[in-house]
């Protein structure tokens, strides 16, 4: 294996065991090992390699839960800024990244913005599942 390699299955471990203790109940050592995951994969790939996404969003999602909107935010938006510019626009990671981004700004009354992201996503995926398309 590579050292990238290598930080991403470490990573991936720290990732599972952090959502062990968020379902435990331990949040303090959920969100330290999340946050440790982000460090070291922003380390060893980079802060715009598309992999880093999903612990970009492990951890936005759970602060989400936690209801610390604010620290939630700049992670849903640099999770979306990275899957739009890795991947063509109708991945469905950049549907996932609209959706949680979506719900934030829902959960934070600001509808406007929630419904915008909300339509960009339900356009995608009715542009993926169009009978037009499987033909």
């Amino acid at each position: 294996m590579t050292y990238k390699a290598d930080c991403q299955t470490w990573a991936r471990s720290l990732n599972y065991l952090a959502a062990l203790y968020t379902d435990q109940r331990q949040y303090a050592e959920a969100e330290t090992l999340y946050k440790q995951a982000l460090t070291i994969l922003e380390k060893a790939l980079g802060p715009e390699y598309p992999d880093l996404a999903k612990s970009l969003y492990n951890l936005a999602e759970f602060y989400i839960a936690q209801r610390q909107y604010a620290k939630a935010e700049p992670l849903c938006q640099r999770t979306l800024a990275i899957r739009e510019k890795a991947l063509v626009q109708d991945h469905p990671d950049v549907v996932k990244s609209l959706d949680i981004l979506a719900l934030l700004y829902q959960v934070e009354g600001q509808y406007a913005k929630a419904e915008a992201l909300y339509q960009r996503a339900l356009e995608i995926r009715e542009k993926a599942l169009s009978p037009e398309r499987s033909t």
